[in-house]
């Protein structure tokens, strides 16, 4: 029996309804398993696949003679502007049934939420920390709003599977089967996923085996790709050709252009309006970034959404996601991304028209940047993706959920709060000792207290504290900043800044403008336009970099082989940089210290985790270490010999005690809640996120070393 006759004959209608003429690869092979089997499912294939109609016509099929009286399905997204994107989708879609698709997320109003909780039906759709902000507020809503729920669609699982949200997630999800009458299925949706055990055991803890992933294949869409070197001049400003190449290549084209940075977002969108108003074109470049106010944000997705004149949008990460911005006809990548896994996200938003290809043009402005650019770009073409990883020892979550449980409960004993914790996948394996130091040193804090008599735990004075601060429901490090207003318009937000000063000129929203104001106690910056201006500087984090990208980059500089989709800028700088490897005959299976002035460095060309510790090793051995840069390369100065050093250091038994003592305050892992957790557990997040003795003696024990 075909796809198709699987479905209700309502959703069969619906599908001639919106003038389908065949499923996608995706849809024939995720529509049977749906409505066959009781598994949960992973459906994996390329943007524009039609993953979601994929999840949801079975779904809806299965659920629309019921979804009129309880909430059926429930709709996890990492943003609110892609659950304002889906909502659209999904209504579409139950047009003409009695299946409703409701929204909960903070830009939704009261009144809305209070009819929906009244009469819960249908599909809600919901971030993380909306469903946190249901057990903390919304306590005696909890049974009625999940009770009869019989899918949970996890958008973008790949974005949850390795970071703190995704740890969070996990345990909301576990915690939610108290109010089930049955276990729900999980139906995730990716793009860019590996490393499926772990994937199936994030889905279902208890019986992965019963998860099953569905693949489909990329597509016929070709790839074209192309890569341009512009190298920064000494002044470190981006050249001028640049931004004219990026105007050229853009002026008939919907075009996506990613930036790693916000500041870059912002001269790049005003350095390209600049040249489009030369040709008498007003302002066809718009900037979008998570520091934009949210309106301004949606009239961007909006504003492409809609057009299909020449336009673009230059972006962060904040655009990587499945967010609807209309068909695009060319993603450019200014830089290199960390992953392998970003890029194939980004480039995957173009070529979503019947018929067009995927276009991506990449653009490097350093040679460091080019070498990794061509690294990523290299593995995109074997078809390699970085393997998920998962979020290791969350007890930085588990503190987090264990304030929300005990708010949840209005206080419960020591054993019945231990149960609930271990009722928790994520939290199962955790020694019992260690839970039980993490209570005990909450109640120390005023985190938690106990009652006498009853024995009850409840959410201490500091506890309250945390539960009252607008951020409590949320994983992310925030930094302080201002809010932007002119006039009556919030703009978005700057960073602050000892050096923010009346009078100073920046760009935001791809707008200039000038400082009138700042009002410290308010946080508040109050600007008026201005004629020039310059990027603001905004705190960000580098990401780590995968070993395989890593050794991909060292094959290259070893190779004589010729890179036929870069310009000749972009040949004569590899070339530059392939000279000393060929001159010396260097192997892909050895690693060099050059010797430098005074300096030796190695080019360690392994995973970020390895160069950590490899520093944090030769500095316990008395050695001046210099931050390593992204590329891996380890900088010792004074009269060392560093091979025999690196001999040595396989001959150590090395402590993870050992490598802490000499980490530097700025070099600790940092999470929101990582300061409440006893020094211990501490040093435990660090180890397992920063600290890899094992494989750095394995990388001391797998390479031959040269010292020239």
């Amino acid at each position: 029996m075909s796809a198709f006759h699987l479905l209700s004959e309502t959703m069969k209608r619906r599908v001639y309804d919106m003038g389908w003429s065949k499923f996608t690869d995706i849809q024939e092979k995720a529509i049977p398993v749906i409505i066959n089997t009781e598994n949960d499912v992973i459906l994996s294939a390329g943007t524009a696949s039609g993953k979601t109609e994929a999840a949801f016509l079975p779904i809806f099929s299965k659920v629309e003679k019921e979804a009129g009286q309880s909430l059926k399905v429930l709709y996890i997204s990492p943003l609110k502007a892609l659950i304002n994107n889906q909502y659209e989708r999904l209504t579409d879609m139950t047009r003409g049934t009695y299946i409703s698709v409701h929204r909960w997320h903070g830009d939704i109003s009261a009144a809305k939420k209070k009819k929906f909780s009244s009469r819960p039906s249908g599909v809600l759709q919901i971030t993380p920390e909306s469903i946190e902000s249901l057990f903390i507020n919304r306590t005696s809503l909890l049974h009625t709003l999940f009770q009869d729920i019989d899918f949970i669609v996890v958008d973008e699982i790949h974005s949850f599977l390795d970071s703190e949200r995704g740890a969070h997630l996990r345990s909301l999800l576990s915690r939610m089967n108290n109010y089930m009458k049955k276990k729900p299925r999980i139906i995730g949706l990716s793009a860019t996923v590996d490393n499926y055990p772990l994937v199936k055991k994030w889905v279902n803890h208890e019986t992965p085996e019963n998860v099953d992933i569905i693949e489909s294949p990329r597509g016929n869409k070709a790839l074209l790709y192309n890569l341009m070197h512009f190298q920064i001049n000494e002044d470190k400003k981006i050249p001028m050709d640049l931004f004219r190449d990026i105007r050229f290549l853009t002026r008939d084209q919907k075009s996506l252009i990613f930036c790693n940075r916000r500041g870059h977002v912002e001269e790049f969108t005003v350095m390209l309006n600049r040249l489009a108003r030369k040709e008498n074109i007003e302002d066809p470049y718009l900037a979008h970034h998570s520091s934009i106010d949210k309106k301004e944000r949606e009239f961007v997705e909006k504003k492409m959404q809609e057009t299909n004149m020449p336009r673009s949008v230059v972006s962060t990460s904040s655009l990587e996601l499945g967010i609807d911005i209309g068909s695009i006809d060319i993603v450019i990548q200014i830089d290199n991304t960390f992953s392998v896994s970003s890029l194939k996200q980004r480039l995957g938003r173009s070529g979503r028209k019947q018929g067009t290809d995927q276009i991506l043009q990449l653009y490097t402005t350093v040679n460091d940047s080019l070498l990794h650019s061509l690294s990523v770009m290299e593995l995109v073409r074997e078809k390699w993706v970085e393997p998920a990883q998962g979020y290791p020892l969350p007890y930085d979550i588990l503190f987090h959920q264990i304030v929300s449980i005990c708010k949840e409960t209005n206080g419960l004993s020591l054993p019945s709060l231990k149960d609930r914790i271990y009722h928790i996948g994520i939290f199962k394996l955790f020694e019992r000792e260690r839970v039980i130091e993490l209570i005990n040193h909450m109640q120390e804090k005023g985190i938690l207290e106990l009652i006498p008599g009853t024995n009850e735990i409840i959410v201490g004075l500091e506890g309250e504290n945390l539960l009252r601060g607008k951020e409590f429901y949320s994983m992310f490090m925030t930094t302080e900043e201002y809010q932007v207003i002119s006039g009556s318009q919030k703009v978005g937000m700057i960073d602050k800044s000892p050096f923010l000063n009346i009078g100073d000129n920046f760009i935001l929203a791809g707008k200039l403008w000038t400082i009138v104001d700042i009002h410290d106690s308010g946080s508040k910056v109050f600007v008026e336009k201005a004629q020039d201006g310059i990027p603001p500087k905004y705190f960000s984090g580098g990401g780590k970099v995968h070993k395989v990208i890593a050794e991909k980059m060292q094959e290259i500089l070893c190779s004589n082989e010729k890179i036929t989709y870069v310009d000749d800028k972009a040949l004569s700088a590899l070339k530059e940089m392939r000279i000393p490897y060929h001159t010396n005959n260097i192997q892909p299976n050895e690693r060099v210290i050059w010797k430098e002035g005074k300096y030796w460095i190695l080019e360690s060309y392994t995973g970020t985790n390895i160069v950590r510790t490899l520093m944090l090793m030769l500095r316990s051995r008395g050695h001046t270490i210099h931050t390593p840069d992204e590329l891996g390369r380890i900088r010792i100065s004074g009269k060392v010999d560093f091979l025999e050093e690196l001999k040595i250091l396989k001959e150590i038994e090395w402590t993870h005690e050992t490598l802490l003592e000499v980490l530097n305050e700025d070099e600790k892992f940092k999470s929101k809640y990582i300061e409440y957790l006893p020094t211990q557990i501490q040093k435990e997040l660090q180890i397992v996120r920063d600290v890899e003795i094992e494989g750095t003696i394995e990388y001391l024990t797998e390479f031959k070393f040269r010292a020239i």
